[in-house]
């Protein structure tokens, strides 16, 4: 974990702050600010956020179990604001949550999707694979011709697991 900075659940108070990361990552597909309300109030026990020695967040990842597959940690979004990039944070927070969400409700599986040109996303959920020693299965989840419009890349998904040993511990 970078110097200075804590993992914590994210509160109501988060969500614009998480909306505006969002936003400045340039990366992500930008949801409402009203839904990062929700997602602070509603999945903060399967999220996390970054924050600096002020109590801001400087980074934040989203999930949630999947409703069929209780034992299954979706993330949604992974973001972390510009001046803490390139420090590990994403992967802190990664682990932070994964560890944390796999020994209260017994995950055994990461899934993420992500588009072929998302490099960083694609590395930092390689190396997290890599760092516990598990494998990865991919698949086009959603093909780009089920998006509206044009210019949106396949969604692949990512399953990561199963999942164990220093991770849960």
């Amino acid at each position: 974990m970078p110097e200075g900075l804590v993992l914590d659940a994210p509160r109501v108070e988060d969500g614009a702050a998480i909306w505006r990361i969002a936003r400045d990552s340039e990366a992500l597909d930008l949801n409402s600010s009203y839904s990062y309300l929700l997602w602070c109030r509603d999945f903060a026990a399967t999220s996390v956020v970054a924050r600096d020695r002020d109590g801001e967040p400087v980074g934040f990842i989203t999930g949630y179990l999947r409703p069929d597959r209780p034992h299954t940690l979706v993330v949604w979004q992974v973001a972390v604001d510009r001046p803490h990039r390139g420090r590990g944070l994403a992967a802190a927070l990664l682990d932070g949550l994964v560890g944390r969400v796999a020994a209260q409700q017994d995950v055994r599986t990461v899934e993420t999707t992500i588009t072929p040109g998302n490099t960083a996303s694609n590395r930092l959920f390689g190396s997290f694979a890599e760092r516990h020693r598990t494998g990865v299965e991919r698949e086009v989840l959603f093909d780009d011709g089920l998006f509206p419009g044009t210019g949106h890349e396949p969604e692949v998904l990512h399953r990561i697991g199963p999942l164990g040993g220093p991770l849960a511990a």
